[in-house]
């Protein structure tokens, strides 16, 4: 079976509030789960103490036991000190799409045009 340590949500609209479990990975997101480990509410602050609150021992017996954490779990183990800090690096989030890319290319070329239209009206006139 694949497990999974995850979020599932709670709380009324616009008032999130995520529960820390160990579920089967084909499971939907709020739905059956095999052990709540924990609470996450994202309203709090970031420095309260009550935002995150885990069963560490829980979660470590669930790593050992090959679950694997979701990205956002991930990152709260590691403040947690449970798992080690991954370098994490996405070059291409910041590089600009292909449209953006070919108006920049055509403004370009544009400039370049118009810097040599001056040029060869000066070279005519003399």
């Amino acid at each position: 079976m694949a497990m999974k340590i995850r979020l599932a949500r709670g709380g009324s609209k616009k008032r999130p509030f995520y529960r820390i479990v160990a579920a089967d990975s084909r499971m939907p997101r709020d739905g059956r789960f095999i052990e709540k480990l924990g609470t996450y509410n994202p309203l709090l602050p970031k420095d309260s103490e009550e935002r995150v609150k885990m069963d560490v021992e829980r979660v470590q017996y669930w790593l050992g036991q090959g679950a694997q954490p979701t990205d956002r779990i991930a990152r709260m183990l590691e403040a947690a000190g449970v798992l080690a800090k991954t370098e994490r690096n996405n070059p291409q989030k910041a590089e600009p799409g292909q449209k953006a890319k070919d108006r920049a290319e055509e403004k370009a070329t544009k400039a370049a045009e118009a810097a040599e239209a001056p040029a060869e009206e000066e070279a005519a006139a003399e």
